[in-house]
């Protein structure tokens, strides 16, 4: 009877939920979900002599982020798309008769998408003019970033009142140690490895000279490998670009144009003209604009039957990307119950031929990373597991690819940091300056020993530290196994110390430098498939009109535009501080995690 009444009331509430839905929607929303739908299902459509338009204030990122009703339905949203996507369009541009040249535009603010994200889209961009095809750049205010990618045009056009960064690289990380002092806040710190300093802004007001080293060695590769790219194709020596760094730092339009960085000084509408001629409207007088398509609409348009590809034999491209947490984990974590379930299903699909796991990670629980790590052996035992390294696969990132057949890591990419840490906060100080107590009952002399109401004891803090020495030999040995390495090397490369994928590649951890297509094909390749095979990806993206649905259910959280000014900046350097601490929910509370918020500028 009490099940009956549950069934009955569960009936009534959703009900009561869909004719609110209904009221709420009204016409005119259900006429947005059918034009929602109708153009999901048709897409748009290219001309001939098309320019492919690349607005170079897009944030890449391996997954799409969950849509919000403010960006569907405002006119300009953050133009956001997957790396996929963005590699996909252009390499489809190359071959599409009807694209003649992609344009680079560099009209707004740019992105801070990571340099080994860059370098795949980079890399693209150079099969596509290797093609014989135009890519034409025009900025205003270039930094590092964008140079790197827009070096590779044919043209490269700077406004007047633009600039071109070459300053080199920094990377500035904050500090709290002395702030939690001040407010009485205890820090106390068990870990492994002389170079895991994530816990460093909780207890030092500067770089550890084991945590500079690494940054250093990091940024000059970072460097090394953007000097090295813009000489090859701008034809202008490092060692140039070097004093440029060294000596000024921001170059005006006509000194980057003297330097061969670009190749003339011009305005938009200057760049307009030759792309109306390029695609054949500069005899319509009048015409504002050029044939054109965006990426992203590209991405997504119609392909003839030849180009359609499909098959049974399934390449699942798995995407591991944000903080790895215990639990479920919240949208941009990787939640190492929810992602567990992920890695059993596609073992359990017989479609799934293979598996491409993408990590894109910093780490961070450890008993989720070897969750995950389970799974991710059990899949491997029956079918071939890739793993593609993007941006950055350290700590317990590189936890869960040790279960992988194979590595495979951009030489930008930041990996490593095999290392072990244990961060215990107490609030004594703070509350008893402020009138506040605590006082206690136990059966037993270390039944609070997971209490944050004081600081530990030795005792304490050496079992604390035998827990996590246990994690960090259980790192190691997992290293050892899967890089077929001696323990003993795996101990004098790991100590918590992260490498560029370059040098990750030369000590063993990394197999092979490539990106995620030539994880893909390697895939493809161990799994035997031949041509015959087709990529699906997971999780599986819900529908924009789902989406849509949730969103009007429930609440939408409003974001505001980010804030340039510099006492704003650092304020929300602060708060991002702070939120990493929201992440570290191992049960045990012990971590393999990236040793810093890896920033640079």
């Amino acid at each position: 009877m009490g099940q009956f009444l549950k069934q009955i009331y569960a009936s009534l509430i959703g009900s009561f939920a869909g004719l609110i839905l209904f009221f709420a929607l009204g016409t005119s929303g259900l006429v947005l979900l059918l034009i929602a739908a109708v153009l999901t299902e048709s897409g748009p459509t290219v001309k001939n002599k098309t320019v492919l338009v690349f607005d170079l204030s897009t944030q890449i990122s391996d997954t799409q982020p969950p849509s919000t009703l403010s960006q569907a339905f405002s006119e300009e949203p953050t133009p956001t798309v997957t790396l996929r996507q963005v590699l996909d369009a252009i390499d489809k541009a190359t071959k599409d008769p009807r694209i003649v040249a992609i344009f680079l535009d560099g009209r707004k603010a740019g992105t801070s998408n990571g340099y080994a994200t860059l370098k795949e889209v980079r890399m693209a961009l150079e099969r596509f003019r290797a093609a014989g095809k135009k890519i034409i750049a025009y900025d205003v205010d270039v930094s590092e970033q964008e140079y790197y990618l827009t070096s590779v045009a044919d043209t490269s056009t700077l406004n007047p009142m633009g600039a071109i960064e070459v300053n080199g690289l920094s990377s500035q990380p904050l500090f709290l140690a002395d702030a939690f002092k001040k407010y009485g806040i205890g820090v106390q710190v068990v870990r492994v490895g002389s170079y895991k300093s994530a816990v460093e802004p909780y207890t030092r007001p500067n770089l550890s000279p084991e945590n500079r080293q690494q940054i250093k060695a990091l940024l000059d590769d970072l460097w090394g490998d953007f000097l090295n790219t813009v000489e090859k194709s701008r034809k202008v020596p490092a060692q140039k670009l070097q004093q440029f760094a060294e000596t000024k730092g921001i170059l005006d339009p006509e000194e980057a144009r003297t330097a061969g960085l670009i190749d003339r000084v011009a305005y938009f509408d200057n760049v307009l003209e030759d792309l109306k001629q390029m695609t054949g409207e500069e005899k319509e007088e009048g015409l504002k604009t050029f044939r054109q398509i965006d990426l992203p609409a590209y991405a997504g348009a119609k392909v003839t039957e030849a180009q359609k590809k499909s098959s049974r034999n399934k390449i699942a491209v798995l995407y591991a990307e944000g903080a790895i947490v215990s639990g479920e984990g919240a949208i941009q974590e990787i939640g190492g119950d929810r992602f567990a379930k992920e890695l059993h299903k596609l073992k359990q699909n017989e479609d799934v031929k293979a598996v491409v796991l993408r990590i894109n990670s910093p780490g961070g629980s450890a008993t989720a990373s070897e969750i995950i790590l389970r799974e991710v052996q059990l899949l491997r035992e029956q079918k071939p597991v890739i793993v593609s390294m993007g941006d950055v696969a350290a700590s317990g990132g590189y936890w869960i690819a040790t279960g992988g057949n194979r590595i495979f890591a951009e030489g930008s990419t930041i990996t490593g940091s095999i290392g072990v840490f244990g961060l215990l906060f107490n609030l004594q100080e703070i509350a008893n300056n402020n009138g506040i107590s605590w006082d206690i009952v136990k059966t037993a002399r270390l039944a609070d020993l997971d209490t944050a109401t004081r600081p530990k004891t030795k005792e304490e803090l050496a079992i604390l530290q035998r827990s996590v020495n246990q994690i960090y030999e259980m790192f190691l040995d997992k290293v050892a196994k899967s890089r077929n390495m001696p323990k003993e090397r795996v101990a004098q490369i790991a100590q918590g110390r992260v490498w560029s994928g370059e040098d990750a590649k030369k000590i063993g951890l990394v197999d092979q430098i490539g990106g995620i297509e030539a994880a893909i094909q390697e895939a493809a390749n161990q799994a035997n498939l031949g041509d015959d095979w087709e990529v699906e990806e997971y999780p599986a993206k819900r529908s924009f009109e789902a989406e849509l649905l949730e969103r009007l259910l429930g609440t939408e959280q409003t974001k505001t535009a980010p804030s340039h000014d510099p006492l704003t900046v650092e304020f929300l350097k602060f708060k991002e501080e702070l939120a990493t601490l929201q992440t570290l929910n191992d049960p045990q509370g012990i971590y393999s995690r990236l040793p810093f918020n890896w920033s640079i500028k």
